[in-house]
């Protein structure tokens, strides 16, 4: 049976995404980690090298004290720990009163020279978000690395002797994604609520860990998903899977229309998505923006629209998702 051709993402949308005043300042800081999750959209690993440029880092931090509207300061990779100018930029959003966000793949706590991680983070009051793909072991070691199971739990026990998760000022987050798929049995992340509420009793009754909020995110196709579903020639039917549970509901609430995504080069993109698939964010006169360029121009305004692309889908199919979890609730 031939498939219908896929509808373009930005005709599906029927007029531009336009952008809303910037709050909140997502920062890539190298694709460098102690990991090679099977589903890593950045397809970082202990052998890439790229990280933040030094000079990057002196124009962030400038960024992050010359613009209050920045609301949040989300630091990833990579393993953001693993890569330069992670500590200048926690203590440059901290000091300048920012929420700041790390979003830590928990193993990183025992390797060498990063065990000073956990008490880094409670001192510094970092709102920890970090994957845990699922509950169960054999389905998280499948998806990210034989052990890493079993560290993430330790890791998240070493984080409640902290107070995460119990301190109001001490936020532990996780977040869901669903297995990659291996045939043309797609499926969305189930319902964020329940799915919160059986991930609290299991992780309570084996292991007492307690945490805030589970964050519920579909796989995008790019990166490693991309290539594990062009391999079993997936790709397109996933595509057509997403658009075909396309909710316009979700698209006011969408994460790039608020942020700037940065890299370690200082480029600026909408999302991390975009960022991943070689897509800036430009002006109306379509010039490439850099932190320097923000800097100058003393705006953070000057994107009209977003970029969109047909894996855009993955961020508005059913309840919609984000690096914030479910766009819709219920």
């Amino acid at each position: 049976m031939m498939q219908t051709a896929l509808t373009n993402f930005s005709r599906q949308l029927g007029e531009p995404l336009k952008k809303k005043p910037i709050a909140v300042l997502q920062i890539n800081l190298g694709k460098r980690c102690n990991l090679a999750c099977s589903h890593c959209h950045v397809s970082a690993g202990p052998k890439r090298t790229e990280e933040l440029f030094p000079e990057v880092c002196r124009q962030l931090i400038a960024l992050i004290q010359e613009f209050p509207q920045i609301q949040t300061v989300d630091l990833t990779g990579g393993a953001p720990e693993m890569n330069y100018g992670f500590k200048p930029l926690v203590e440059a959003a901290r000091s300048a009163g920012k929420e700041t966000i790390v979003r830590s793949n928990l193993t990183i706590f025992f390797v060498k020279g990063f065990e000073d991680l956990p008490a880094y983070f409670a001192r510094h009051q970092l709102r920890v978000v970090a994957s845990l793909p699922c509950y169960l072991e054999d389905n998280v070691d499948k998806m990210r690395g034989a052990g890493v199971y079993h560290d993430s739990i330790r890791a998240l026990q070493w984080l409640n002797r902290l107070g995460y998760g119990q301190d109001p000022q001490l936020v532990l987050d996780l977040v869901y994604n669903p297995k990659i798929p291996t045939d043309r049995n797609f499926s969305l992340p189930p319902d964020q609520h329940q799915l919160e509420m059986d991930y609290k009793a299991y992780l309570q009754e084996h292991f007492d860990i307690a945490f805030n909020q589970l964050l519920t995110i579909t796989n995008i196709p790019i990166g490693r998903t991309k290539l594990h579903l062009q391999k079993r020639q997936l790709h397109e039917p996933y595509l057509h899977f997403l658009a075909d549970n396309f909710n316009t509901s979700t698209v006011d609430n969408l994460m790039c229309r608020n942020q700037l995504s940065i890299d370690y080069l200082g480029n600026v993109y909408d999302c991390d998505f975009n960022q991943m698939s070689g897509k800036p964010a430009v002006t109306a006169d379509a010039e490439k923006l850099t932190v320097a360029k923000l800097l100058a121009a003393g705006s953070l305004e000057a994107i009209e629209q977003v970029q969109t692309a047909n894996y855009c889908y993955g961020c508005t199919a059913g309840s919609g998702y984000s690096c914030g979890g479910a766009l819709l609730s219920g």
